[in-house]
């Protein structure tokens, strides 16, 4: 089960005045973990891969976000996420290898190294969990309600069928696709979900745009009290924060990328994050602002609710957020699996083998599917911090 660029895995984490200590067994590990197993992606990879964690549905929110914001604050929150969070990209690019001969592969690596080994755990641990999982059960609530859509569009005179039973065949294409044994596996996946976030938000913003604005468009602030609107705003902050996701997997990612003493991954990564950046400029602002202009604070929480004309036109759009979040869901899971297969191969010594990693990533979804179908809002938070505890009892 261990890769034959086992030694070139080892050549790309350690520079050449460095010596590498770790075992045989150690060694075979890192080879088949997910994160680690593979180190041959190309910077393109890192601008699909970008693209697909950060560009989420949370774009179609945009428009209602800015109903909440208003133009002027709307705007600015806008701008000032782009470039705080390009900032804050390009930090975690540069701490990726900023000691000599040693790369942080896991977010929480880093945060070891920061805070100490057992307090960086506790400190990252629960938020990157708390962000995957919970972003991978939405995703999955998205998913189904996306193809729920779809079906209702392109057969009007069908019998309904409940959203439970489309979130279930969403997550019955993860039994297949989450057993890809690593991020780089995944490139083919995450190239077309980028390709489809693109596509699913110009179908937005140009429908929108050729609708024009609409008849008694009103663009005042909903709430009709003082805490109404001030509630509304920070709810859209939230939004737009959620819209900007992305960050903790960017590591991970950067993970994929060869390095040597000559040339580090720092390059590539930065390479592929300016170009990511821009399709997210691209996506996020004609679709906040023309989605805005056009349906003002009548607009719902999802662009693409609102536009039911065309109709062949919608659906494809609600066909390209299925592919979309089919990819940004396996991009969100591949490093909550490599924090399970680690603790259990390199704390409770089980040996590195197909049916380890075919038990494990199954009861991860179907842990994730069960809060989706039963949509409880408790079981978001719970489930996360539940494999937060579980990682600490187990490490």
């Amino acid at each position: 089960m261990v890769s034959d660029g086992s030694m070139s895995i080892q050549n790309q984490q350690y520079g050449a005045d460095k010596v590498d200590n770790r075992t045989e067994k150690e060694k075979a590990i890192d080879a088949w973990l997910p994160i680690t197993s593979s180190r041959n992606a190309k910077w393109w990879y890192s601008a699909f891969h970008n693209v697909t964690a950060m560009v989420g549905a949370g774009v179609l929110s945009l428009p209602y976000a800015m109903s909440e914001l208003g133009w002027g604050p709307g705007v600015a929150v806008l701008v000032i996420s782009w470039v705080v969070t390009l900032y804050t990209l390009w930090q975690m690019v540069e701490m990726h290898e900023m000691i000599p001969g040693k790369r942080f592969d896991r977010y929480h690596e880093l945060g070891q190294h920061a805070f100490g080994e057992k307090l960086g755990l506790y400190i990252v641990v629960p938020q990157q969990l708390i962000v995957e999982v919970s972003v991978d059960i939405v995703y999955m609530v998205v998913g189904g309600k996306s193809l729920k859509k779809f079906h209702d569009l392109v057969c009007e005179d069908c019998k309904n069928i409940k959203l439970t039973y489309f979130i279930m065949i969403f997550a019955s294409v993860h039994f297949v696709l989450s057993h890809l044994p690593n991020f780089n596996s995944l490139s083919g996946v995450s190239l077309a979900a980028a390709v489809m976030s693109l596509s699913y938000s110009t179908i937005a913003w140009t429908t929108a745009l050729d609708k024009g604005v609409q008849p008694h468009v009103e663009y005042g602030y909903k709430a009709k009290s003082t805490f109404g609107t001030v509630f509304n705003f920070f709810s859209a902050l939230g939004d737009v924060a959620f819209a900007y996701s992305g960050h903790n997997v960017v590591l991970e990612i950067q993970a994929t990328i060869p390095s040597t003493p000559e040339k580090s991954s720092k390059g590539p990564m930065w390479k592929g994050v300016i170009v990511a950046y821009i399709v997210v400029a691209l996506c996020y602002f004609p679709v906040a602002l023309i989605g805005y202009w056009t349906f003002g604070n009548r607009v719902d929480d999802n662009i693409l609710m609102t536009l039911n004309k065309p109709t062949w036109l919608i659906a494809m759009a609600n066909l390209f957020v299925v592919v979309h979040v089919i990819g940004s869901y396996q991009i969100y899971a591949v490093p909550v699996f490599d924090m399970i297969e680690t603790v259990l191969v390199k704390k409770l010594n089980f040996s590195p083998s197909f049916m380890l990693r075919f038990i494990t990533r199954n009861f991860c979804l179907a842990s994730f599917g069960f809060p989706s179908i039963n949509l409880k809002d408790g079981a978001y938070l719970g489930l996360p911090i539940g494999y937060a505890i579980l990682y600490y009892l187990a490490s």
